[in-house]
This record gives structure tokens, sequence and C-alpha cells, in this order.
């Protein structure tokens, strides 16, 4: 594993054990080099997954390899300053990656992830789940928030 500090390819595995949920393991390593110290997460891959993102214009969709990490980075941001602990975020995360490869399909469409992040918000924080429900839906106004806002509401009071 390349340092991340000084880029040497000779770390050495000083701990390993399974995270909390168990979809992977963590382990922490020390470069034999620099001597500094970091965190790997090793994870099962089932198959190379591709995302289907719609053109805007129309066009052709634009394909992209699955990226755990863009799901993870949208997640948080949504979560910001809502005190939800990072274990929690990652279970999420784990979760929506397990069922975008149980799905079957080598290719998915973004529409599909998102909608499933969606979902997994949902059940986490109302508040995320708005958060990133205005980015993922593109909201244009303050009527836009309103209307969702009070859609949710109904859903949990209902």
């Amino acid at each position: 594993m390349r340092c991340p500090f000084c880029a040497n390819d000779d770390s050495q595995v000083k701990d390993s054990r399974p995270t909390e949920d168990a979809t992977a393991i963590r382990r922490r390593r020390q470069c034999s080099s620099c001597g500094a110290r970091f965190t790997t997460f090793e994870r099962v891959q089932l198959r190379e997954i591709t995302v289907l993102k719609s053109a805007g214009d129309g066009g052709e969709p634009r394909r992209e390899p699955f990226d755990r990490m863009k799901i993870e980075q949208s997640v948080a941001l949504a979560c910001r300053k809502r005190g939800i602990d990072r274990e929690a975020i990652d279970r999420l995360v784990s979760g929506v990656q397990r069922q975008v490869e149980t799905l079957g399909e080598a290719e998915v469409s973004s529409r599909t992830v998102g909608e499933l992040v969606m979902e997994g918000l949902h059940q986490l924080d109302s508040v995320a789940y708005i958060r990133f429900a205005s980015v993922y839906r593109a909201f244009n106004e303050a009527k836009d928030f309103e209307d969702f806002a009070g859609s949710v509401r109904e859903i949990a009071e209902g």
C-alpha cells in the first residue's frame, strides 16, 4: 500500500479489525520509509458497475465507474452539523452499495443510485433527507423546499 505522505510503496499492517457493520476491514498501517501511520479500508467488490448519468441536453448519457466515495461525500455533506455519527453514514453508504451490487446489472442509472440514497437518508434524518433532495432534485425556488418539506412532514405524521 502506497504511503499517502511520502508515496513509498512499502508499509506494514500494525492492526486489522472489522468495521462495526462488518462490511469492511480497517487496517492501521505504518510506512517503512517515513514512519507515518495511516488507515486503510478493505471492502468486497462483487463486480464492476458503471453509472449512467443522463445528459442534461437530451444527448447520449455519460458512463462513469461506480464511486463509493462520491456517495460518502454527498451523504456526509447532507448530514453536516446534524450530529449523525460517521458509523451511521458508513452503514447507509454500505447499504446503498450492496443494493446497487445486488441489482445484478453491469450498468445502473444515477437516478437509481440517488433514489437509494434518498431512501436511506429518509430513514436516518429528515433534515439530511431534505438537504440531499434539494440538490438531487434541483430545487429552484423556496416553494420547492416548502412543498417537499410539507410532504416529508405529512409522511412523518401519517
